[in-house]
């Protein structure tokens, strides 16, 4: 009997023959904007924000919601509130859970009103109340700002979320640099809060690793969405002046936290079962891959879900895949909720 490895790839979901036709003609496209820009970085990241808002960039122009409202929690800063959106299940009926959210952009761009169709679709999905946060962007307020207004804000919906929206804080999720947030504000929880525990989180195409030194990434040149070059645009206003070590600090890129160690540290204390989505043409699909991994190993419950040929952020385009993703996230959410009924 030949021998069988101990980890195992569904290695057709990586084949570039296995890109549909949708896929390549939607990154043609994307590429196609991307190289034509606008970019943040050369007119400037308060112009850009603007030109966001207006539909003059190569992202889909915001959403409001007339069902979302928007609120606060205390920063550990005096005198300084969190903003927060906050979108409750369509039905009217009671919260069974609330869903803290943590945008993407970089650490630099987004908003946390600019995901309204997103808290929806999760609320609707688990009857849950989804919050996203606010957090501080960079070059304004550079790292630690963002960590600590998300670390903040997911405290305070330990302490008071039942109070607050009428149940306890379940689930986490976040895209791209939302997604390392989402990270290490589950591991802050579980050092912080450990006998909080979370039903799951959702990560969508994660930075884990700051340092940029991923083969992936590294070698990315092609501008569909995000490149190297974009990255480490972002890098540079998010972390300026750290070294290449510095950025290795788990407080940094969570990749590198000992998620052994972590559990280890109290007899109740275990990682959150985590749905891991990428794209195989995303630049950043070895964080995915290799921080879902070693999520498992440090016996965590790790869902990977992998598309061919998507490029990063690909949930938010209209795709077939977008939607696939769409429905996998509301089925764990939904088990995930059913599991403790």
């Amino acid at each position: 009997m030949p021998l069988a490895s101990d980890i195992n790839i569904d290695l057709a979901r990586f084949h570039p023959s296995n890109i549909p036709e949708e896929t390549i003609k939607t990154n043609q496209l994307l590429e196609t904007v991307s190289r034509e820009g606008p970019h943040w970085f050369e007119v400037g990241v308060a112009k850009y924000r603007q030109m966001r808002e207006m539909g003059e960039t190569p992202l889909p122009v915001p959403v409001y919601l007339p069902g979302a409202r928007d609120a606060s929690v205390p920063s550990r800063d005096r005198g300084r509130e969190i903003p927060l959106r906050a979108y409750a299940p369509d039905n009217g009926q009671p919260s069974k859970g609330v869903f803290l959210h943590i945008h993407g952009g970089g650490f630099v761009l987004g908003s946390h009103k600019h995901s309204d169709e997103r808290l929806r679709a999760y609320a609707n999905a688990g009857q849950i109340t989804v919050v996203s946060v606010g957090y501080r962007l960079a070059p304004e307020d550079p790292y630690p700002a963002a960590p600590h207004d998300c670390f903040d804000a997911a405290e305070y919906l330990v302490d008071n979320a039942e109070r607050d929206y009428g149940a306890k804080l379940v689930f986490m999720g976040g895209e791209s640099s939302g997604a390392n947030l989402v990270a290490l504000t589950s591991f802050h929880l579980m050092r912080k809060r450990p006998a909080h525990h979370l039903k799951g989180l959702i990560l969508l195409f994660g930075w884990y690793d700051l340092t940029l030194n991923m083969p992936q990434i590294s070698s990315a040149t092609r501008p569909v969405v995000i490149n190297y070059e974009v990255m480490k645009r972002f890098t540079d206003a998010y972390v300026p002046n750290m070294t290449f070590e510095d950025k290795r600090s788990p407080s940094v890129s969570p990749l590198y936290e000992d998620l052994q160690a972590l559990v280890a540290l109290d007899a109740g204390l275990k990682l959150p079962p985590a749905l891991f989505l990428c794209g195989t043409q995303d630049p950043l699909l070895e964080d995915t891959l290799m921080m879902s991994i070693r999520w498992l190993i440090a016996g965590g419950e790790s869902v990977v879900k992998i598309w061919p040929g998507e490029a990063h952020g690909f949930s938010a385009f209209p795709t077939k895949s977008a939607k696939e993703a769409s429905e996998l996230m509301a089925q764990f959410i939904q088990e995930k909720m059913e599991a403790s009924t």
